[in-house]
């Protein structure tokens, strides 16, 4: 399969999943909101204006996308986007989740690392028809906060 990142690419994924705060890259530790041996899920830093919390799951060893995951990546990583979903509805109030994920440019991908985008939605929230913008710290931490004791609420329960 093609690669698409260029020669030398830094990919800004990696850097999360090793727990590297960079400048000129928004998401902090304090974003995550989960990390096991296989992924990681943070509060992503561009999110839309009516749809708050919108969390992105990685695998943590780099792939490019879906054609070079393991499959036996595949399971983990839908397990932990089930689990941020539910989460994401008790977390925000929201009445739908929406997953994207997308592979190559022509489909929207435009960091090279795989990942699902989990967004909490709501009714006429007009996710596909706004642009989307980058959330501030303070931001993000609160989301990070609230989906992360959802999840210990879902644990609690099971």
């Amino acid at each position: 399969m093609a690669l698409h990142a260029p020669e030398g690419y830094d990919c800004p994924f990696c850097a999360i999943v090793r727990g590297e705060e960079r400048t000129g890259v928004a998401t902090k530790r304090v974003d995550v909101v989960v990390r096991t041996d296989l992924l990681t899920a943070f509060v992503a830093s561009h999110q839309w204006p009516n749809n708050p919390g919108h969390v992105l799951v990685i695998p943590n060893d780099h792939f490019e996308n879906l054609y070079d995951l393991p499959a036996a990546l595949a399971e983990p990583l839908q397990i932990a986007v089930q689990q941020i979903a539910d989460a994401m509805k008790r977390a925000f109030d929201c009445p739908g989740i929406s997953t994207r994920q997308h592979n190559e440019p022509a489909a929207g991908q435009d960091v090279w690392h795989y990942h699902v985008h989990v967004f909490p939605r709501f009714k006429h929230d007009h996710l596909l028809a706004s642009t989307r913008r980058r959330a501030s710290d303070v931001e993000r931490s609160l989301q990070a906060e609230r989906i992360r004791q959802a999840l210990q609420v879902s644990e609690g329960s099971s």
